[in-house]
């Protein structure tokens, strides 16, 4: 039966795979005929690269050439389908081991197997399940540890890990204790420059992270993101992003908690936009529904909480917003590749990213040195700035609106940090520095005002730059706390109404 389904398979015809693909086999198959079982090995290519379509003509190409079976393990169900379909296309009989399936009294009808982790994992705990004859075994998204309890079931086989960042889920269990070796295939940038993949355009917007808490999976907790993204000058600023940059095209919003996507939804369909709200908590019938909406409305907006991540292709996707912060590189790269995909019509794209996440880590298509990171994990991490360090590189732009209200005052040109170093290096005191920045508020309030009552609405419009100024001036003198912020900001805005008021005589 196997024999006669592997001469089946060896007459149908194969996916045309692009140069860097076949490079991708090419450079696998090499290490897999050196080392023909107890290796395991790890591969990386970016999300949109292609990796299902690698990794099925290598199951196709493995069982023609060594006569033995393929196991594929993914961890979402989405992924089931979507790669039997794909094996399927090539030729390669297979089977999806879902919760359904409690034995395999049909394996040998098949050449290849689709399963998921913890129902493959009870199965042959239970020893329901055997899998005979079987030589490799291909891990979806090999980045995520619920793999790692199943690896003691395949000691005498080739275990390939694929994944877009191989960079483990959990810092404590890094890949290189798994994986003897990674090979990595071609880069964002190059696939970007070769058309396989769309151009970005990458828009950010200072967000302050300090209100937001770490909990024990290394990311932002949800409760401090909801805290922070469900504020109404945080919504207020996700509005003025989404108009300024991607109004009118097809939009994909990423939160960190389900509160802050429904009080999203609520802010666009207010704002008269059309916007639907999407999390694992919608049926399986209620999640069709609003995908296929949102795959067939040209301009849909569609708020999600990080479920949409994998296993979801839509490429008509023009506009990514990351409507929160992560401290997880896969995370980053993940939501971003939702809006990647390359169509006759559309060849880039926009992320706006609302959470100080690229300065984290680097735009979307920047350089990253995968076999460093896969052998050094923790000098990674520990590299990244901190939240901190990458507020104190925010620089203030005004918007032009507001540059409008101070048209007749040269703007921009009072640096803070220069003006503490200026100051102080010819001994004057610190708070001297607070005095220069409210002068030079005064002087933009005066010459753009008729009377007092101008004035003093200007100063309104005047909180960011102030709360801008205040911070840089505290990172001067090295005291950051909440409570000081906060009086000196009152502090700030108490002297200069008092100083525009004696300008007109009050």
């Amino acid at each position: 039966m196997v024999n006669a389904l592997i001469e089946k398979l060896g007459k149908a015809e194969g996916k045309k795979l692009y140069d860097y693909q076949e490079l991708a086999i090419e450079q696998i198959f090499e290490r897999f005929r050196k080392y023909p079982k107890n290796y395991n090995l790890a591969f990386q290519l970016p999300t949109g690269g292609g990796k299902t379509v690698i990794f099925s003509e290598l199951a196709k190409r493995f069982i023609l050439e060594t006569n033995k079976k393929v196991l594929i393990l993914t961890h979402r169900i989405e992924l089931l389908g979507q790669t039997s379909k794909m094996l399927a296309d090539i030729g390669v009989s297979n089977k999806i081991i879902n919760s359904k399936v409690k034995d395999l009294p049909d394996e040998d009808e098949h050449l290849c197997f689709v399963a998921m982790v913890e129902t493959l994992n009870n199965r042959l705990n239970e020893e329901k399940i055997l899998l005979k004859d079987l030589g490799l075994v291909i891990v979806d998204e090999a980045h995520y540890n619920s793999f790692r309890k199943l690896f003691k079931f395949f000691e005498n086989q080739i275990i390939l890990g694929v994944t877009a960042t191989p960079l483990s889920s959990n810092i404590k269990l890094p890949l290189k204790d798994n994986y003897h070796e990674l090979i990595v295939g071609e880069s964002i940038k190059s696939l970007v420059e070769r058309g396989f993949l769309a151009k970005a355009h990458s828009y950010s917007y200072d967000v302050s992270l300090r209100s937001l808490k770490v909990g024990i999976n290394g990311d932002y907790t949800v409760s401090s993101s909801e805290r922070l993204y469900g504020n109404y000058f945080m919504q207020e600023k996700l509005l003025y992003a989404y108009e300024e940059k991607a109004k009118g095209t097809k939009t994909l919003i990423f939160n960190n908690g389900i509160n802050t996507s429904k009080q999203v939804n609520a802010l666009f369909n207010e704002a008269g936009y059309e916007c639907k709200h999407l999390d694992n908590t919608h049926s399986e019938k209620e999640r069709e529904e609003i995908l296929t909406w949102f795959r067939e409305k040209p301009d849909a907006i569609l708020s999600s909480v990080s479920i949409l991540t994998t296993g979801f292709d839509e490429p008509e996707v023009r506009t990514v917003i990351l409507n929160r912060a992560t401290k997880s590189l896969t995370l980053y790269h993940q939501m971003i590749g939702r809006g990647s995909r390359v169509l006759p019509k559309k060849k880039d794209f926009h992320i706006i990213d609302l959470g100080n996440n690229a300065r984290r880590f680097g735009l979307w298509d920047s350089h990253i040195n995968w076999q460093e990171i896969f052998r050094a994990p923790n000098s990674f991490i520990d590299g990244l700035y901190s939240d901190e360090e990458i507020e104190k590189e925010f620089v203030y732009e005004m918007p032009k609106e507001l540059r409008e209200k101070f048209k007749n005052s040269e703007i921009g040109t009072f640096n803070v940090k220069e003006k503490y170093v200026e100051l102080t290096r010819d001994g004057a005191r610190p708070r001297e520095v607070i005095d220069a920045c409210i002068e030079d508020h005064k002087r933009m309030v005066v010459e753009n005002s008729e009377d007092l009552w101008d004035g003093l609405e200007l100063i309104q419009l005047l909180e960011k730059d102030i709360e801008y100024r205040v911070k840089h001036y505290s990172y001067c003198i090295s005291k950051t706390t909440e409570s000081y912020l906060t009086w000196l900001q009152q502090e700030y805005r108490r002297k200069l109404e008092t100083s525009v008021r004696r300008h007109f005589g009050y």
